[in-house]
């Protein structure tokens, strides 16, 4: 296969009319809510699989991680792949892989198998997230069209991750555990029918070969940091199964930057770390997924662990923030248009801290209004904001042979920040409880989190109003 995907086209197909621009991004914002969603998805599914395949405790942690770890440790092979080989037959690859696992998934009779149908969803995610990036802004020329269909991409991702509980309580109460994957099999049926007939190749690889060595040293080191990251709940951080995961991961990821400085044609230039709006953008990144990836998770478990609401109930009640998220992220473009991308980040993020800010104050007896929907509007209509000028400019300083490479760097710094803001916010939040189960210390526990997100949203407003570069308001939005 790999001597399939290396040769070059000698024969070219009769010129096919480019689909509509909206159809390529509705595709593309497809795969990537099934990818975000299921990140989520299973996590309302875990006390039903503790009974249905036997799981303990370490198990129910693994159907979380196995997922997690892949799709980290692949994101930037995925991308890279794409500008080598296509990437429409890379979406096409990623999606199909992801459907027959979650098919697996759904059909498993031991817990080994729900494990080994996980990761390989994991994979196809890693390969099918940076092509839906790269197809949009492939599609789409820079300038204000595609600052609005990012925005779409990014409220579809974000709705994604804010469905998840939704999704998982309606389904697990109607139906059974099984169908929050069997529900990926007919959406990605569909979707993979409508990819094949309607999306066009296109690549930027000029025949070059996968940078194998590179591919293999930041594959490990990503898998292996995300493998220590997901060791913290359960072993600490200061524990042996934790500390050395997380230096190897180091190392091998360390190494790879050497490897790269030295590589003819490196896996991923460095050159791209020197661009300002990559670097910037990227760190910015990573430091918002840190808070906000954790919002949904402390927010559910706030939700249901004490103020005694059900999964569904819990589910419900942060509609209103998952709405707030797409109303940020469309609303982004006409603010990028008369302000710019860093004056729309830093307010986003600004709205979000206030979010964060207010949910600190939480009580153990809150009511819905002050408690729930009100910060967590605010929290996500600052994320759908920031988002959007975010990886816009993220991905508008790259040469287009590495746009997917860098949607891949994009995905992979929401995902390794989001994972390592989840680590680092459990912890503290146990530290505060000590061990206590009551609604007044699980209180104190999770308004600490939210005291935590707060001062990381406060350094990165700093950071992205210095950082960020200050590109015209009318180019880019």
């Amino acid at each position: 296969m790999a001597l399939m995907l290396e040769t070059p086209d000698t024969t070219r197909a009769p010129a096919r009319t480019a689909p509509p621009v909206w159809l390529v991004v509705a595709l593309a914002c497809a795969g990537q809510f099934l990818v975000v969603l299921d990140i989520s998805v299973v996590n309302v599914a875990l006390p039903s699989l503790r009974g249905g395949l036997a799981l303990d405790e370490r198990g129910l942690q693994w159907v979380v991680n196995a997922y997690s770890i892949a799709f980290a440790g692949f994101m930037l092979l995925g991308g890279r792949a794409g500008d080598l080989y296509g990437r429409k037959r890379m979406f096409l690859v990623g999606l199909g892989l992801f459907t027959l696992a979650s098919l697996a998934g759904g059909l498993a009779q031991e817990g080994w198998q729900l494990l080994v149908a996980r990761a390989v969803q994991g994979l196809g995610a890693a390969v099918l997230a940076p092509s839906t990036l790269t197809l949009v802004t492939s599609a789409v020329p820079e300038g204000a069209a595609r600052a609005r269909a990012i925005a779409t991409w990014t409220a579809v991702g974000a709705g994604g991750g804010a469905a998840g509980g939704f999704v998982g309580g309606v389904l697990v109460d109607a139906l059974s555990w099984r169908w929050v994957l069997l529900i990926n099999v007919p959406v990605g049926a569909v979707v993979l029918a409508g990819a094949a007939r309607w999306l066009t190749e296109s690549r930027a690889g000029d025949g070059r070969r996968l940078d194998l060595p590179g591919a293999v040293l930041v594959t490990a080191g990503l898998a292996t940091l995300a493998y220590g990251i997901s060791q913290t709940e359960a072993a600490g951080w200061t524990a042996a199964a934790t500390v050395v995961p997380l230096c190897a991961g180091l190392a091998l990821v360390a190494l790879f930057l050497l490897v790269e400085a030295r590589a003819k044609a490196p896996l991923m230039p460095l050159g791209l770390l020197r661009l300002r709006s990559v670097a910037s953008a990227n760190v910015a990144m990573f430091l918002s997924g840190s808070a906000m990836f954790c919002m949904w998770f402390f927010m559910t478990l706030y939700a249901q662990n004490v103020l005694g609401y059900t999964p569904l109930e819990a589910g419900l009640a942060l509609v209103p923030s998952s709405l707030a998220v797409i109303v940020g992220s469309k609303a982004a473009p006409r603010l990028m248009r008369a302000t710019g991308p860093r004056a729309v980040a830093v307010l986003g993020t600004l709205v979000a801290l206030a979010g964060f800010a207010w949910q600190s104050t939480m009580t153990a007896d809150g009511d819905y209004l002050t408690a729930i929907m009100i910060p967590g509007v605010l929290m996500m209509l600052g994320a759908g904001l920031a988002g959007t000028p975010l990886a816009s400019l993220a991905t508008s300083g790259a040469a287009p042979e590495e746009a997917g490479l860098v949607s891949g760097l994009v995905n992979t710094s929401r995902t390794m920040g989001g994972s390592l803001g989840l680590a680092v916010m459990a912890t503290l939040a146990a530290a505060r409880t000590n061990g206590a189960d009551t609604p007044e210390a699980l209180t104190e526990g999770y308004a600490l989190v939210f005291t935590t997100g707060t001062a990381v949203l406060a350094f990165g407003t700093v950071l992205m109003w210095a950082w960020l570069p200050r590109t015209r308001a009318g180019r880019t939005g």
